[in-house]
C-alpha cells in the first residue's frame, strides 16, 4: 500500500479547501506560504517538484494547516513565522502580524536618516520587534531602544532580534507612563501604536478579531489618540533639537493628530502606498 502523494495532488487539495474562502489567487498564495513552511522550499521548488511524493505525515500536516487557515486563522500564526522588510519574524498570537503598511513607515525612516550613523532610536509598542529590528539593521551604527508593556510580546521581539542578528536592547514600559523627564535622548523616535477605535470592529475581519491581541489593536472612541499624545509628549522633551518622530497613524484621526504635534516643527501628514493618510512625520524644534 502506498501511503505517499505528489506535491501537485497535495497542493491542489489544498487549494481547493481553501479558495471558496479566499478565492483562487490568495488560496494559491497561502498554500505556498505552507508549502514553503513545512519543506523549507522556494518557489521555484513548489512548480518544479510536483512529482516529488510526500509521506503521509507530510501530506496531512500541510492538509491540517489548511483546514486551520480556512477556519479562520490567519496563516502566519499558523507557520508561525511571518516577511517583513525582506526578514522572516517569528510571531505568535501575542503579537500583532507585521503589515505592509509599517515596511513602508521603516523605508520612510531608512531613506530619511540611513545616511547617517550613531543615531539612538526608540521604538514605542515594539510588538514583534519588526520596527526596531529593521531599523538596527539599516541604520548604520544605530543604537535602538524598545519598549513594549507585554512580556510575552518582549519575549517574542527579544528572539527575533537575536535570530536576525540585530542589537537592539528591549524594555518593558508602559508608553502612557515614560517619565515625565529623564536624560535619555533620541534622534529617532518612532511608533505604531494601538489606533484602531472600537467603533470600527464591526467592519473588521473576523480573522484579524478572534486571532490578533485586541489590546495592540483598539482604544476607546472617547479618546483614539491617547498613545499618540503621551509619546508626543515624552518625545518633546527626549528627542534631541532637530530629532524626528514617526507615526503610524489612523486616517479618521488626522486633524487630532495635527494637534497632538503643534509643538514640533515641519509637521508632515503623509499617505501609504494604498493612498490612505497613514504616516505623520515631525521634527523637534
Amino acid at each position: 500500500m502506498n501511503d505517499q502523494k505528489k506535491v501537485s495532488e497535495v497542493k491542489i487539495e489544498a487549494v481547493r479547501l481553501l479558495e471558496h474562502r479566499y478565492g483562487a489567487r490568495e488560496a494559491a498564495w497561502i498554500v505556498r506560504v505552507i508549502f514553503e513552511d513545512v519543506m523549507e522550499w522556494s518557489v521555484t521548488d513548489l512548480v518544479t517538484r510536483g512529482d516529488y511524493e510526500l509521506n503521509d505525515y507530510t501530506a496531512n500536516k500541510i492538509i491540517d494547516m489548511a483546514r486551520r487557515v480556512n477556519d479562520g486563522e490567519p496563516v502566519q500564526y499558523v507557520t508561525g513565522n511571518a516577511c517583513f522588510y525582506g526578514m522572516t519574524f517569528k510571531v505568535t498570537p501575542s503579537v500583532l502580524i507585521p503589515r505592509p503598511e509599517t515596511a513602508e513607515l521603516v523605508d520612510m525612516i531608512v531613506k530619511d536618516r540611513g545616511d547617517r550613523r550613531d543615531l539612538r532610536v526608540l521604538d514605542c509598542g515594539t510588538g514583534s520587534g519588526c520596527i526596531a529590528v529593521a531599523l538596527a539593521r539599516n541604520l548604520p551604527f544605530s543604537r535602538v531602544e524598545a519598549i513594549d508593556i507585554d512580556g510575552d510580546a518582549l519575549a517574542v521581539a527579544r528572539d527575533n532580534a537575536a535570530r536576525l542578528k540585530a542589537r537592539v536592547d528591549f524594555r518593558e514600559a508602559d508608553m502612557l507612563s515614560l517619565p515625565s523627564s529623564d536624560s535619555q535622548r533620541y534622534d529617532i523616535i518612532v511608533s505604531n501604536p494601538p489606533y484602531i477605535a472600537d467603533r470600527e470592529r464591526v467592519d473588521m475581519d473576523a480573522n484579524v478579531l478572534d486571532h490578533e491581541p485586541h489590546k495592540a489593536l483598539f482604544v476607546p472612541d472617547d479618546d483614539p489618540v491617547k498613545f499618540y499624545r503621551a509619546v508626543a509628549g515624552y518625545a518633546s522633551h527626549a528627542l534631541v533639537p532637530g530629532g524626528m518622530l514617526y507615526f503610524e497613524i489612523n486616517p479618521l484621526f488626522v486633524e487630532q493628530m495635527r494637534q497632538i504635534l503643534t509643538d514640533f516643527d515641519d509637521v508632515d501628514i503623509t499617505r501609504d502606498s494604498q493612498g490612505a493618510l497613514r504616516f505623520a512625520i515631525a521634527r523637534k524644534r
